[in-house]
């Protein structure tokens, strides 16, 4: 069973159990007789990360963090590594003993003298207040500078007299190879500056968490509370920020690699948040078979399932069935890598695309648009309280009205409806298959024109009764969805 990871308050009192090897009677007494040559000792020696620990734990953070409880922490998720969400405190409890305010603790590391500090986004999300901790004693108050709940990176800035703070660097993620050593520091289970070692498991891990999963397996070990800290190589260069781990599991962990982080905090600096390049189609894979199938002479690549109308893919020929191999002269090995990769480039701009097509190889040139907030999270920041309340406190799902630009940039057909901006775990509202981010534009067959009427249908409906709701996604897909009232 997965379940999302919470610190046990016996974490620490468990029994501990020395693994010994065992001899036979005669091996006992010639081992006991037999004098340790030096030179077995030396042999038998590791070289000691003091020197390392020593150079870089003084950069590395605590974050502590007032927050507003939201709607994700009443309840496990579906994907076996939601477990990404462990801050070292505010789980655990029902929806009927919440507070509004949650405690949380996290990890962190500053990157910068002016108290620049990286972290993720899933440890300050919905902060009331953030106070960081150092490893020499000093704290500060916090300030949230950007934030990406894509990739779950975020940065923040201490406030006061900041001076003579120890920062660490962005190493080169890409140079890691599977078997290098690392090193992750942070706050475990309240228990701050803990360190622990081991290898890199694999590469460009994706856990279905986003869609721009491309996460370092480490068994390097990471618990409730190492979220936002920093996963260093033997040069002491941080290479990830560690973030995940599988749910019951142990020796499995997973870090945002430091390239990818290193791209986004220019504009997180800048911008408070990341805006991205985006063609505005739907993608697979292509496998060895599909390739036999296309009389390709390539395996790998991403093959265009549809295009959505008036992307820039549409507008610049692309069609379904389109088998794309390279952007800008960069091999494109998968669907997931060339959504990575577009993602980075700066919308307005110009990529040519080498396709194949009916099994023969061409450019287009395609003008990149900007990625529209298909996941409704901007709007979950400013949606209405009244419909939200209503519908959340019955079914457990919060509403907003459409917004006009999210028609055009989410292929939608509709200029009227309900958004879905979240859903409640374990509610009527999940187990409808209702998801943030969807539209619903009927109800039992009737249109439905804001969030407002919306909720009042669900508010006015009788128990045990189910409500067919019609919901758009993006790309302009319709489906049905049953809604039973409790």
């Amino acid at each position: 069973m997965i379940k999302r990871l919470t610190p046990p308050r016996s974490a620490l009192a468990g029994a501990l159990l020395l693994s010994l090897p065992m001899l036979a009677p005669a091996q006992t007494a010639a081992t006991e007789n037999a004098p340790l040559q030096p030179a077995t000792r030396e042999s038998q020696a590791l070289p000691s990360l003091a020197p390392l620990v020593e150079s870089v734990k003084g950069a590395v953070v605590n974050v502590d963090v007032q927050a507003k409880a939201s709607m994700s922490e009443m309840g496990p998720g579906e994907n076996p590594f939601t477990d990404r969400f462990f801050g070292g405190g505010g789980g655990g409890r029902g929806p009927q003993r919440r507070e509004p305010i949650r405690q949380g603790a996290g990890s962190g590391f500053i990157i910068d003298s002016k108290g620049l500090v990286l972290t993720n986004n899933h440890v300050i999300e919905g902060a009331v207040s953030i106070r960081v901790r150092m490893d020499d004693g000093r704290s500060f108050d916090a300030e949230i500078v950007g934030r990406d709940p894509l990739t779950d990176v975020a940065l923040l800035r201490l406030k006061g007299k900041v001076e003579g703070l120890p920062t660490v660097k962005l190493g080169d993620s890409n140079a890691l190879r599977v078997g290098d050593w690392v090193l992750a520091i942070g706050n475990p289970f309240g228990l701050a500056s803990s360190v622990s070692s081991g290898i890199i498991s694999a590469r460009a891990r994706d856990i279905h968490s986003g869609p721009y999963d491309d996460f370092l397996q480490t068994d390097a070990a990471i618990n409730p509370g190492n979220s936002g800290g920093p996963l260093f190589n033997m040069k002491g260069e941080v290479v990830g920020i560690n973030t995940a781990i599988v749910g019951g599991g142990t020796g499995i962990g997973f870090a945002v690699p430091s390239n990818l982080v290193k791209a986004l905090v220019p504009q997180l600096e800048k911008d408070g948040a990341v805006t991205r390049a985006w063609l505005g189609i739907g993608i697979q894979d292509l496998t060895r078979d599909l390739s036999k199938a296309l009389a390709l002479p390539v395996a790998d690549g991403a093959i265009v399932s549809s295009v959505n109308e008036n992307s820039p893919a549409s507008k610049a020929g692309l069609k379904a069935d389109d088998v794309i191999v390279a952007i800008d002269g960069q091999k494109v090995g998968s669907g997931g890598e060339l959504t990575r990769t577009v993602a980075l480039k700066k919308p307005g701009s110009t990529s040519t695309l080498d396709v194949f097509r009916e099994g023969k190889r061409q450019e287009l040139k395609v003008q990149l648009g900007t990625r529209p907030d298909l996941e409704g999270l901007g709007l979950r920041q400013k949606r209405s309280s009244e419909p939200e309340e209503s519908s959340k406190a019955r079914v457990g799902v919060s509403l907003s009205n459409v917004d006009p630009r999210m028609i055009e940039r989410a292929g939608l057909q509709s200029a009227q409806g309900a958004v879905v901006t979240d859903v409640l775990p374990g509610s009527p509202a999940e187990r409808a298959e209702l998801e943030p981010g969807m539209v619903v534009v009927e109800v039992d067959r009737k249109p439905v024109r804001s969030a407002e009427e919306l909720a009042k249908l669900i508010r006015k409906a009788q128990a045990g009764s189910t409500l067919l709701l019609r919901v758009e996604v993006a790309g302009g897909g319709r489906f049905l969805r049953a809604l039973r009232i409790p």
